[in-house]
């Protein structure tokens, strides 16, 4: 397909495919953590400069992931050209992660998602009450 014949809506576009990975919860906290400084405090933008990220440091920044879906997760981002993987031969091995330009540049979105989750938590909650008070 030619880059003018993309197209989303059609189950069987690549580009469904793609937009199905980088909406998953882990690929947009993994993509955000390697552009964070790591401290979390709030209102904290993920705006810092990119840096290499090692395994254990995004495990421990991404509460709740489990070490297989971690693994998963940057094994597809290294596939899709927006991380790269760094093998130290150290002991023991140092293993880093770094956002590609690629990458980068799908950041930039991600960021802006994530701003506007934080932002709109409390109008979603107080949607979500009102919803199951009229339905439930």
């Amino acid at each position: 397909m030619s880059k003018a014949e993309y197209d989303a809506f059609l189950a069987q576009c690549p580009s469904r495919q793609l937009l199905d990975r980088i909406t998953d919860k882990w690929v947009t906290l993994v993509l955000a953590a390697l552009r964070s400084d790591g401290s979390h405090r709030f209102g904290a933008d993920c705006a810092g400069d990119p840096r290499p990220r090692r395994y254990s440091e995004l495990f421990r920044t991404l509460p709740g992931v489990s070490q297989k879906m971690l693994t998963q997760t940057l094994r597809a981002l290294e596939r899709d050209g927006l991380i790269t993987r760094t093998v130290e031969p150290t002991v023991p091995v140092t293993v880093t992660y770094e956002l590609t330009d690629l990458g980068f540049s799908l950041h930039e979105m991600i960021r802006g998602l994530k701003s506007w989750a934080e932002a709109h938590m409390d109008d979603v909650l107080a949607n979500r009450a009102a919803y199951d008070t009229r339905v439930g």
